[in-house]
């Protein structure tokens, strides 16, 4: 399946900030870092996020996402106890549990990801959402558990898993438990197969290194925002391992990945929710036949 694009090539090139800080720092957060633009949080609400001026697609918290994605008053959120451990006693210039402390107390929530049963476009689903504000929506231990257990739910209930990602990789401070999560999340990406239930990964700004090397990549539809870099890792490492060659204007961004094959579309933001509805509509009609 897939959706025409119409992004202009000033847009590629211009409407992301560097992967490792997705909302950009030149002044106030409500600043387009592609064109300067600045607006009030009630315009930006009025455009998803969305600069009217330009198309950079904002940042957006995971409450806000849901908000814009689920019917009004479905979304119940699952394991939303869950913590993460310290196995390893983690310091590096602060210790791994006040890292942790800071980014529950800056962000409200207990991880980089939440879940739960919702509706969306009146179709059921459960719905997974990453959020880069939490230690840059790092994967550890609970991020994929969390997600295990919104497959197994999904499985169990026969619904579709939308899961929209927004992460810098696996989590150092976790070490290999972390790294363990990969292949965790694909076995419970198959165990969605085996149950013929759909899974639909909506990839935004950015999806990068553990996270697209996994269950990202994985979705029976994939979907992205435009200009979100999709890469294992960012254009300006990869340039200093190629000895200074000149990489391609859009290298790792969703247009490159929807020239290539690895992408079936890209929607802008206030288009996914009918977008999301209509996939969801199709795939109950195919579970019917």
């Amino acid at each position: 399946m897939s959706s025409r694009i119409d992004v202009s090539v000033e847009q590629r090139g211009s409407g992301n900030a560097p992967s490792g800080d997705p909302g950009g720092k030149a002044g106030h957060p409500n600043t387009c870092p592609s064109c300067q633009s600045h607006y009030r949080d009630d315009e930006l609400a009025a455009t998803y996020g969305v600069c009217p001026q330009c198309g950079h697609h904002f940042p957006l918290r995971a409450h806000e996402r849901v908000a814009q994605l689920a019917d009004a008053g479905s979304f119940a959120e699952d394991d939303a106890q869950l913590r993460s451990a310290d196995p390893l006693s983690f310091f590096d210039v602060r210790a791994y549990t006040d890292r942790l402390a800071d980014a529950e107390t800056t962000t409200g929530l207990g991880d980089a990801l939440i879940s739960g049963a919702a509706h969306i476009e009146r179709r059921p689903c459960r719905l997974a959402v990453m959020d880069f504000a939490f230690m840059g929506g790092s994967m550890g231990s609970v991020v994929g558990e969390k997600f295990w257990r919104a497959c197994e739910r999904s499985a169990s209930d026969g619904l579709p898993l939308v899961c929209v990602t927004a992460s810098g990789g696996a989590r150092m401070q976790e070490g290999i438990l972390s790294l363990m999560q990969m292949p965790k999340t694909v076995c419970a990406v198959d165990m969605l197969r085996e149950a013929s239930c759909p899974f639909i990964p909506v990839m935004t700004h950015p999806t990068t290194a553990g996270v697209l090397a996994s269950f990202a990549s994985l979705g029976d539809v994939a979907i992205s925002e435009p200009d979100a870099l999709l890469a294992f890792t960012g254009p300006r490492v990869v340039q200093q391992t190629i000895k200074g060659e000149k990489l391609p204007e859009d290298f790792g961004l969703a247009e490159s990945n929807y020239r290539l094959g690895h992408l079936d579309a890209i929607v802008e933001r206030s288009g996914l929710r009918p977008y999301l509805g209509r996939l969801l509509a199709i795939f109950a009609a195919g579970s019917q036949q």
